[in-house]
């Protein structure tokens, strides 16, 4: 009954038995296994292009040290203003670039707009000594707000950014609900349509501690090694990361994952959009809803033992509701029920103030 994040599952049976089975005999440190080795490999056929693939073991290092290859320390990142690098990795982005700027640009249902990036980098001050120097844009796909960047959305983001000599990262964390979102190949929506490096989550989605940092334009990686190792994120034990992400990838165990969240997002949110006083903040395309209640409602529900977040304060009456790989159809069907018995004791009330009864 926990819908405050997908952080609060616990891992995928399927991958749990692939740490035990990587548990297995001595092998070579620091990615020099086998395991670790064939990633490339299969991240290759998964996108359909020859790709490096750097395992790692949380979203913001592999946003954060990705972006330090592309941006150097008097550059900017154009990302959107509630993307997560912005808001929620305590200056990581930063701090690896040693000091590049982030440039927040607005956008409705958390996106960015090629219009938008156009209008900014025009008046950047490229080339100019006293400003910082215009180095990569950032998009998430699924955003914050839980919604999608279509492929041809992406494409002229991208032309945008390539035009001006810039790179195009894409923060993944849930990039597996995108791509059932869309029911589009993973290439449509990465190198096929501009995005030079990726930022591929797992541990929402069913695994225990793995993200994977994959560059399509594999020249710009030539730096990442170090970077990571200097970052602290080269595990000596790789083989464990480099399990979780093989199995989360074979069998489509990832879109399997992410089609039981997004399914169980659109059965509560078309559960709770169907009684009076509620209101979605953004169309629900992935596993986020974000969705104002009557507060009535809202005490209701916490007092029947459920966990959300409120979105803007403990006076809020916008809740981000998210589902997960394991989340339970009874436990949305009890959400809806319990928001639809507060509701009509809400409705009850407002009747009896407008009768005096």
């Amino acid at each position: 009954m926990n819908f405050c994040s997908d952080n609060v599952t616990g891992v995928a049976p399927e991958i749990m038995a692939a740490i035990i089975a990587a548990n297995e005999g001595a092998v070579m440190p620091y990615g020099n296994d086998e395991l670790t080795k064939r990633l490339s490999a299969k991240f290759a056929e998964l996108f359909e292009t020859e790709v490096t693939v750097f395992p790692v073991a949380t979203g913001s290092a592999a946003n954060a040290i990705a972006l330090s290859v592309i941006t150097p320390p008097f550059g900017a990142i154009y990302c959107h203003t509630e993307s997560h690098i912005n808001l929620d990795e305590c200056g990581a982005p930063e701090f690896y670039t040693n000091g590049a700027k982030l440039i927040a640009l607005t956008g409705s249902h958390g996106k960015i707009s090629a219009d938008d990036l156009t209008k900014a980098l025009k008046k950047a001050g490229a080339g100019v000594v006293h400003h910082v120097q215009p180095a990569a844009v950032s998009i998430t796909q699924s955003t914050e707000a839980g919604t999608v960047y279509q492929p041809d959305e992406i494409q002229q983001i991208a032309e945008v950014t390539h035009s001006h000599n810039l790179s195009l990262h894409m923060d993944g964390a849930r990039f597996a609900n995108a791509v059932v979102s869309l029911n589009c190949t993973p290439a449509e929506i990465t190198w096929r349509a501009g995005v030079d490096v990726l930022s591929f989550g797992a541990t929402k989605n069913g695994a225990m501690a793995a993200e994977a940092v994959v560059f399509f334009k594999r020249e710009l990686a030539e730096m990442f090694g170090y970077r990571r190792k200097r970052g602290g994120h080269l595990f000596s034990k790789m083989r464990f990361l480099s399990a979780q992400l093989e199995a989360y990838i074979t069998d489509n165990l990832w879109l399997k994952n992410a089609t039981r969240a997004n399914e169980m997002a659109a059965r509560l949110a078309a559960g709770l959009t169907s009684l009076p006083g509620v209101k979605l903040c953004h169309p629900v395309s992935a596993n986020e809803i974000f969705i104002q209640l009557p507060e009535t409602v809202i005490q209701g529900l916490l007092a029947a033992g459920f966990l959300f977040y409120l979105w803007e304060g403990e006076d809020a009456t916008t809740l981000r509701l998210v589902t997960a790989f394991n989340t339970k159809e009874e436990d949305v069907n009890a959400f809806i029920k319990t928001a639809a018995s507060y509701s009509a004791v809400d409705s009850n009330m407002a009747i009896g103030e407008l009768t005096g009864v």
